[in-house]
């Protein structure tokens, strides 16, 4: 049961619905986060400088959390520019330009491809290969560049990093969270996730096709004469094949050992480790290539800085709402704010599968608004354990819930400044992209609610 609601809870609960409506106005919401924390700090102990103290270890824990996702990111980041730098990004992906064969297999296999390669290197340098590689192809055929940065925006920042399956970054943030697992977090995913990718795919192609019919059919050529004559060196093409493999038996030895959580994070993360280090071995110019790595982890570790920074402050607040991490930041004493809520909410107001999914839905595209992707997920993993404590119902999937329709909006669909990247990379307007993506994406979070209703 929960414990009586206090002083403490209340400012929980004020700064939270102020940090809401921050993002509402498209406000960043890190300064009263850190407020937040403070103040929350000083109604507990009464003490200033111990306040202080609470601002910097409440930081510290949640950093600690969170740091190994994004170290993993930040070597598999580094990796990527490695891939690049002797061509094996570019071999990786030239056998998908032998299908494209017409819109429809421009938009698909942009698409999967899109999608793959975003699980298993994060969107961002995924844009740049997809776009360098595949975008040429498809306007052969005579896609439209908006239509092709619709592809690659949904597949990429809708579907693959809404679930993050591979890297794992996006569930362990919401699981830690929530309290739960986040193997059993990305089990409750799949099934909200396919609803969600089925419906925004299936109104996107449809309204593509629609278009498609105004616009006389092209047929495609053979390949650019100057992309078969390309040339690439013999690492460049050992990697291309080794690299894929490697990530593939990563696949295969978390399901065969039953790897998951930071077991999983730390062999990927290693694997790129060796990826990169094989590079640099073998790329030539030995003292060069030792200035080069070291080049490619500060640009790593640079990109998932400027992710997490803002991750670890937020998280920091709304970790205090959990006892799961609480503890670490204010001692024993302090109550379980948002299972004390989740009580008391139960007891007031009739809180059902319905009103519940809805409330989860409505308050991830919220908190998606700021265009950030990750740095509000520790509110949807509080607000699933919020909403579920007092119930039977699964917070499992309520957070997952919560983790995808929130991703798809701030990871970059629905927000023209969070489409910034692909729409740069395709040469179109971010505001007609974000256009473009909104009917499919609302569809998409409107039948995953409904789903999430029955699986609560």
């Amino acid at each position: 049961m929960g414990g009586p609601l206090t002083a403490i809870h209340w400012i929980f609960l004020a700064i939270t619905v102020a940090i809401l409506v921050l993002l509402i106005l498209r406000k960043e919401i890190v300064l009263f986060c850190l407020i937040g924390i403070f103040i929350v700090g000083l109604v507990f102990t009464g003490n200033i400088i111990t306040s202080v103290q609470i601002m910097f270890n409440a930081v510290m824990t949640s950093a600690a959390e969170l740091l190994g996702i994004a170290v993993v990111i930040s070597l598999i980041t580094a990796m990527s520019k490695g891939l690049a730098e002797i061509g094996a990004d570019e071999l990786m992906i030239r056998p998908l330009t032998k299908i494209v064969r017409n819109r429809t297999s421009a938009f698909f296999v942009i698409g999967f491809a899109m999608l793959i390669f975003a699980w298993f290197l994060w969107p961002s340098p995924a844009v740049a290969l997809i776009g360098a590689m595949l975008l040429p192809v498809a306007l052969k055929v005579g896609i439209p560049a908006l239509w092709a940065a619709v592809a690659m925006n949904l597949f990429g920042h809708g579907l693959g990093l809404s679930t993050d399956f591979f890297i794992q970054g996006a569930p362990s943030i919401t699981a830690r969270a929530a309290g739960i697992d986040v193997s059993a977090l990305m089990r409750a995913t799949l099934p909200i996730w396919a609803v969600f990718g089925v419906v925004t795919i299936g109104v996107a192609f449809y309204l593509f096709r629609k278009e498609m019919k105004t616009i006389p059919v092209v047929k495609l050529d053979e390949a650019d004469a100057a992309m078969e004559q390309k040339t690439f060196s013999m690492l460049g093409r050992v990697m291309s094949v080794v690299t894929p493999l490697a990530f593939v038996g990563c696949v295969v030895a978390m399901l065969v050992f039953g790897l998951r959580g930071g077991d999983a994070t730390a062999l990927i993360g290693g694997v790129a480790l060796i990826i990169t280090v094989i590079i640099t071995l073998f790329k030539g110019n030995f003292l060069q290539s030792c200035e080069d790595i070291s080049d490619w982890y500060r640009e790593g570790f640079r990109f998932a800085m400027k992710i997490f920074a803002p991750v670890f402050v937020i998280a920091a607040f709304f970790f205090l709402g959990t006892d799961n991490v609480s503890l670490d930041i204010m001692g024993e004493g302090f109550p379980n704010i948002l299972n004390d809520f989740g009580f008391a909410l139960a007891g007031a107001v009739p809180l059902g599968r319905v009103s519940i999914a809805i409330v989860q839905s409505v308050i991830g595209v919220l908190t998606g608004l700021d265009g950030s992707g990750f740095s509000t997920l520790p509110i949807m993993g509080s607000l699933a354990d919020t909403l579920t404590v007092a119930s039977n119902l699964s917070t499992e999937y309520l957070a997952a819930l919560g983790q995808v329709v929130e991703v798809a909006v701030g990871g970059g669909t629905i927000i023209p400044w969070g489409v910034i990247p692909v729409a740069a990379i395709c040469g179109v307007s971010a505001t007609d992209l974000a256009r473009k993506n909104l009917i499919p994406v609302m569809c998409g979070i409107g039948a995953a609610t409904i789903a999430a209703m029955f699986l609560l």
